[in-house]
């Protein structure tokens, strides 16, 4: 029976962890007290800190064996993430902390499907939420007082958090029925490929169009892993360009990482790999300084990549995509890729396009089930998209 785990310290926070679970088993839901503390529990709990630190890749002792608090609640949390996932009974989860509580609970909380309740009661939750919350679907609840015993605004708070994951648990949204869904990446230098596809696809696919921001690539793929995709046309893979070069929208080291892991049908290409990206023109490192580029808006400055650049780059990318053993078609438009690099644009440069595109042919290894194509056109040729389109349903259909 799958049951709502309700998360905290119960060394430091075990009277406001057993009030918020007996608050929620009251309305009927079967409960699962968990302690992710560092010390003793001060409450019966049903999952105990030494269970969650056994999740831990160097074991207990690596969480609980010292006496560096802050070196615990950061073994806590990862040792949480992993026990997080290896659960299959979680209904919904909710958790009560302050600073450490919250890093270590959303650690589990970001592991855990998109589409699963989380709630997060938090003395943070006021503030910048952006490192407990990431790309996930986290609900993070301000505590308004601290969490330091119960009062008489504690028990409200807690109350009426218990009350909306009960109801969050109890009437799950339905599946979704319909069509399947799909992911695109987009940047603006590359709409109108990308809205193209989408015109294209949207009568058989449910098309989820990320901004290739660094969080849109992360939030695409998150997806992916949590099995709400059937497939992904990764037109922008510009996030790589930050990623390498220091820019400020870069993509995670496991970019490609859900592509690898799901086998998901792939569609891929090179789209405004030709720039980097960092805020005002006074923001850009000083080694940057003197290169090609481009002002975007007053608050956004784009660099052009440059032919060294491209190769680390591509080969970067390749040797990612060589990992998957699902279906993979890269497209190369050998004409541009972006809307600054056509003839006459701001950052066309064949030359270093070249070397992006052997590099990436050099490094994905293709095979019976990954192929690159070039085709003799720009990036945003309605051509091109529809050349996207068609590689994409050949390899979905298979």
């Amino acid at each position: 029976m799958k049951r709502i785990y309700v998360v905290g310290t119960a060394d430091t926070k075990g009277e406001e962890l057993a009030f918020l679970a007996d608050a929620i088993a009251a309305t009927g839901a079967a409960v699962s007290r968990v302690d992710v503390g560092t010390r003793d529990a001060t409450i019966p709990v049903d999952i105990t800190a030494k269970d969650i630190a056994g999740h831990h890749p160097g074991g207990r002792d690596a969480v609980l064996g010292g006496n560096d608090r802050g070196a615990a609640v950061a073994a806590m949390g990862v040792a949480f993430a992993r026990f997080a996932q290896s659960r299959n009974d979680i209904a919904a989860m909710i958790g009560i902390g302050g600073g450490g509580g919250t890093s270590i609970i959303t650690s589990g909380m970001r592991a855990l499907p998109l589409g699963l309740p989380k709630i997060m009661i938090s003395t943070l939750a006021s503030g910048d939420t952006a490192p407990y919350v990431d790309v996930s679907d986290i609900i993070m609840m301000p505590s308004v007082t601290d969490m330091a015993g119960l009062n008489r605004l504690s028990r409200v708070v807690l109350h009426n958090a218990a009350q909306a994951i009960s109801g969050m648990a109890a009437r799950p949204a339905p599946s979704a029925g319909g069509k399947p869904s799909i992911g695109l990446t987009m940047f603006g230098v590359t709409t109108p490929c990308v809205t193209a596809i989408a015109d294209a696809l949207r009568s058989t696919y449910d098309c989820m169009v990320f901004h290739a921001t660094g969080t849109g690539g992360r939030s695409m793929e998150k997806l992916a892993d949590s099995g709400l995709l059937s497939g992904v046309i990764d037109i922008t893979t510009t996030e790589v360009c930050d990623l390498l070069l220091g820019g400020v929208l870069p993509a995670t080291e496991d970019r490609f990482g859900a592509i690898a892991r799901t086998g998901l049908p792939y569609v891929g290409s090179v789209g405004a790999l030709d720039m980097v990206n960092f805020w005002a023109p006074s923001t850009i490192p000083e080694h940057y300084r003197g290169r090609l580029f481009y002002e975007h808006n007053p608050n956004v400055t784009l660099i052009r990549t440059t032919a060294q650049e491209c190769r680390a780059i591509g080969e970067w990318i390749g040797a990612r995509l060589a990992l998957c053993e699902g279906p993979v078609h890269v497209l190369i438009p050998e004409k541009g890729v972006s809307a600054l690099d056509i003839e006459g644009g701001a950052f066309f440069d064949p030359e270093a396009d070249a070397v992006l595109f052997e590099a990436i042919e050099c490094t994905i290894r293709p095979s019976g089930t990954r192929r690159v194509t070039r085709l003799p056109l720009h990036i945003n040729d309605p051509e091109f998209a529809k050349a996207a389109v068609a590689a994409f349903l050949d390899i979905a259909r298979k």
